[in-house]
């Protein structure tokens, strides 16, 4: 089942926030499968202005992090067609543009799932359905899309 992941996810998993939402997007992160999942670009940019803005590192030390998530997860620029989409999502649903942006390239690209804390848990689009991976009660889509891994 394909996915994508939202910016705060990876923001968390880079050690930006609360130590417990830290821990578990790294964990979360570690339980995906390499080959389903996705970054819309625009993500990777949020990135950069987080781990610059809040978390005060170098853009060359924000650049090489958001390098690394590339190398982890496919990374999907943002079409005419998907922002298109995007405007009306935020028209029609009154979702922020860029988080709109974020959703439509994860429904061009036939993601199932959406990770984020920021958008509507629960709200479906085209398809894709937004997960909140932080809430106590795991949605049924966050069991399906994590790999068991053998503890040794």
């Amino acid at each position: 089942m394909r996915f994508a992941l939202d910016t705060n996810i990876l923001a968390y998993a880079e050690g930006v926030g609360d130590e417990p939402r830290c821990r578990k997007a790294r964990a979360l992160v570690a339980s995906l499968p390499d080959d389903a999942g996705l970054l819309p670009a625009q993500v990777l940019g949020e990135l950069q202005r987080v781990l610059v803005g809040k978390a005060k590192r170098t853009p060359a030390d924000a650049r090489l992090a958001i390098l690394d998530w590339s190398d982890s997860f496919p990374v999907a620029d943002s079409s005419w067609t998907a922002l298109q989409a995007a405007l009306d999502l935020a028209a029609d649903h009154a979702i922020a543009i860029w988080d709109a942006l974020i959703l439509a390239v994860a429904a061009e690209h036939r993601c199932r799932v959406l990770l984020s804390e920021d958008l509507h848990h629960g709200f479906t689009w085209q398809g894709v359905t937004v997960v909140n991976p932080f809430l106590p009660a795991p949605h049924p889509l966050l069991a399906a899309i994590r790999v068991p891994r053998q503890v040794e």
